[in-house]
């Protein structure tokens, strides 16, 4: 009993997880992947000739499939690629004139191109396949000894250009960027969120801790850390959604509306920012208390003879207006309204402004969902 209870667990761990891409995503990578791997192959054997590219058509076959169908991933990056495929063909071509063209030459060289990968920080699999693909590469006397090399290098730079090209064109952000730091008070302090939540140093020393190969990025991980948290937290809180909390008697203003009327509206009515409807009720804009101060400092300056009237709200608001819908979770607003240094997110349904959630909404709805846990 005991030994099959063991058993069990052991067996499935052979079985795949289930995927989370979806059949469109499987569509676009294969397609990406065919483009990548003939262009690559049909500019290594142009220049080369067929028979060298059809030699080093396996690592070309297998960096397709990184570069496509992962490209998010810390193995499929540019200077993976680029990196691993120059230092696996040098340490090929060294290792095959060096010593003999052989099976435990191509093994020490697929070691040493690894051991050299690592702090290079270009760990790429194929490139393996490329140091034992350049060892056994067909050797003309007439043409220089790098020749083969060089075909590898040439096939690695047509694939990562197709890459660079098709991610992009296709929706799919390549190279992987890292999310500019936010910092809307200009202080040293971090953000909300960071303050009670992961911050990226924690992932840094997990990621120290753990001490293994990890093929997905530093940045990739923080969002699906964070997306897990807000997954918990939306289960935890219940279905409270935008429409129960906002402010529906929104008071607005129009694009023509003079800097003075807008001043006075946002002191009596104690707000920090007025939305700005077109005649047709429509958002096309918003300010803040923070836009008006500036110019309301400014003396009108004379032209003419004449002094120039004051800019008018449209002429100083914001636009386009980042909003929310009356259906979406109060959870997701939490690091818009903290984090980004928002206010207030307007809400929009059939493209009119129906309300407005503000920080103190947010925070009534956080105030009600901790009684009813404590109750």
């Amino acid at each position: 009993m005991k030994t099959s209870s063991r058993l069990r667990p052991w067996l499935l761990a052979f079985m795949p997880e289930a995927p989370h891409t979806h059949l469109h995503e499987w569509l676009r990578a294969a397609l990406g992947a065919a483009l990548g791997f003939a262009l690559a192959t049909w500019l290594c054997s142009h220049l080369f000739g067929l028979h060298l590219a059809v030699h080093f058509s396996g690592p070309l076959a297998a960096s397709a499939v990184l570069l496509f169908a992962v490209s998010s991933g810390a193995l499929a990056q540019p200077w993976s690629i680029v990196g691993s495929y120059l230092c696996a063909s040098l340490v090929g071509l060294v290792i095959g004139q060096a010593a003999d063209h052989s099976l435990p030459a191509a093994a020490l060289a697929t070691g040493v191109s690894l051991l050299l990968m690592c702090p290079l920080r270009c760990l790429h699999p194929p490139g393996g396949a490329i140091a034992f693909c350049v060892v056994f590469a067909p050797l003309d006397p007439s043409l220089p000894p790098w020749h083969p090399a060089a075909a590898a290098w040439t096939g690695a730079l047509g694939l990562l250009a197709c890459a660079l090209f098709y991610n992009n064109l296709t929706g799919m952000r390549y190279p992987r960027q890292s999310a500019p730091a936010q910092d809307p008070h200009h202080t040293r302090d971090p953000l909300p969120g960071e303050r009670v939540g992961i911050r990226g140093t924690d992932l840094d020393q997990a990621l120290d801790e753990l001490g293994a190969f990890v093929d997905v990025t530093r940045e990739d991980l923080e969002l699906i850390v964070k997306s897990t948290e807000r997954h918990a937290l939306r289960r935890s809180m219940g279905d409270i959604r935008v429409r129960q909390v906002m402010s529906r008697d929104v008071v607005t203003a129009t694009p023509t509306t003079t800097l003075k009327r807008g001043l006075h509206l946002l002191r009596h009515h104690h707000l920090k920012a007025l939305p700005i409807l077109d005649p047709a009720q429509r958002l096309v804009g918003i300010v803040s208390l923070a836009d008006l101060i500036d110019p309301l400092r400014r003396k009108p300056t004379r032209r003419f003879g004449l002094f120039e009237s004051r800019p008018r709200l449209g002429e100083l608001m914001s636009s386009p207006v980042l909003h929310t819908d009356v259906d979406s979770h109060v959870v997701d607003l939490i690091g818009l309204l903290s984090d980004r240094g928002l206010h207030c997110l307007p809400v929009v349904e059939a493209g009119r402004l129906v309300g407005v959630i503000t920080q103190t909404d947010l925070i009534a709805a956080l105030h009600r969902d901790l009684l009813t846990h404590l109750g």
